[in-house]
């Protein structure tokens, strides 16, 4: 089994990589009959020598690769026919930017793997780089909270090497004595609980959170039972809540009324309440004057967030009176980070996170007849047609909606 890594080639560039020099390094040592060669790339955060230094040859043409694997969608022009990708195709939402790139992969039978649904039999996510969206996301909470009340200056992540990097950067900063509300558990909530811990906050329980003041800063970390609220009066769960999201509503308003920071890490599901909406922004008694919101879904759950913003320009104001976009220096400005690549700022230990999800979850399965399902979940076209998992997709490739 052959596999080439290919160039990324999208626009703006993503330095990011399935597998690193060692991840292949790996997969050869664990399956002698794997073939792995990487196309050269000059923007890739491992170099070609970098490869080269461990063994994997660095070729320009794939052609002669039966797997190729990348991270964001691939041009049409540079799709070759008939062989198997692997890539985050951003096609599962019927995403109307990428019908076309669909259309391509069944015109040029291409059989195309979404990293995004590599899953367990359960349904869980596999390899996913919300853990290091996490940890980029709060860093820049915090850069963007100092740059909003003039209190400090820190260096932009993408400047920086690693997490350690970051967290030393965040241990140096004295913040007053303010509240942050951190949304999420999972894997983008825990990465950035990884940063909150780091750099030595003091975290709270709900009820202390609420009901008490504090002589240092504080954090609390919640999930969906703690920030909605049946609508019956009955006592929820997070499991009811997740198969009944239509029967709650929002229990947020109570936390923003005593938090200065926000850190949005939650997954937000379809019929699932907002969080907050743009009416609750523009209450007196709305504290929160930061928001990073990691999740990013544009005029959702988190009404402050109106747009998406960009590894070079992170920040924006947002005006809940006009709930329109100002400067976010502007005193009833609410600040709002909402970059929505921002594994892209730390692109070398998101690559080698990634790369060793892969190599534990996928690569075996060329190996071992897929015993775990783990492809066929995953495949979305298959011999020029839509496999029967994905066919809620076809109206969309036909243009019907």
């Amino acid at each position: 089994m052959r596999f080439g890594i290919i160039r990324e080639r999208k626009n703006p560039p993503d330095r990011r990589v399935v597998l690193s020099p060692l991840a292949c390094q790996n997969v050869l040592a664990q399956f002698p009959k794997a073939k792995i060669v990487v196309e050269p790339s000059p923007i890739r955060v491992f170099t070609d020598q970098e490869y080269t230094d461990h063994g994997i040859e660095v070729v320009n043409a794939m052609d002669s690769c039966e797997v190729l694997l990348g991270v964001k969608e691939v041009p049409i022009d540079a799709l070759i026919p008939n062989k198997k990708y692997f890539f985050f195709s951003h096609t599962i939402k019927k995403q109307p930017y990428n019908r076309d790139l669909l259309r391509a992969i069944l015109d040029k039978n291409i059989e195309l793997y979404d990293h995004e649904v590599i899953t367990n039999p359960k349904g869980q996510r596999l390899v996913a780089f919300g853990r290091y969206a996490g940890i980029v996301g709060a860093y820049n909470g915090f850069r963007t909270f100092g740059l909003k009340h003039g209190l400090f200056q820190m260096p932009k992540a993408e400047t920086l090497k690693d997490q350690q990097a970051l967290i030393f950067e965040l241990k140096k900063l004295r913040l007053p004595n303010i509240k942050i509300l951190l949304t999420g558990r999972g894997r983008v909530g825990n990465g950035a609980k990884e940063m909150l811990d780091g750099m030595g906050l003091k975290r709270v329980g709900v009820d202390d959170y609420l009901k008490k003041t504090f002589s240092e800063p504080v954090y609390c970390q919640i999930d969906a039972s703690e920030y909605n609220k049946r609508k019956d009066g009955v006592r929820g769960n997070k499991a009811d809540f997740f198969k009944n999201p239509q029967e709650y509503k929002s229990n947020f308003f109570r936390f923003a009324k005593v938090t200065d920071f926000y850190i949005a890490g939650h997954f937000y599901g379809d019929g699932a309440p907002f969080l907050f909406m743009r009416e609750d922004a523009k209450q007196p008694d709305f504290k929160i004057k930061v928001v990073a919101d990691i999740s990013c879904d544009i005029d959702g759950p988190v009404a402050t967030t109106i747009r998406a913003s960009t590894i070079a320009d992170p920040i924006y104001g947002y005006d809940p009176i006009s709930e329109s976009e100002t400067d976010f220096k502007n005193e009833n400005a609410i600040a709002v980070m909402a970059v929505d690549n921002l594994p892209c700022e730390l692109p070398r230990d998101a690559s080698n996170g990634f790369g060793e999800a892969f190599s534990k979850y996928v690569i075996p399965a060329f190996f071992n007849k897929d015993e775990d399902g783990i492809l066929e979940r995953a495949r979305m076209t298959q011999n020029g047609k839509l496999t029967p998992r994905y066919a809620y997709l076809q109206d969309y490739v036909d243009g019907k909606e």
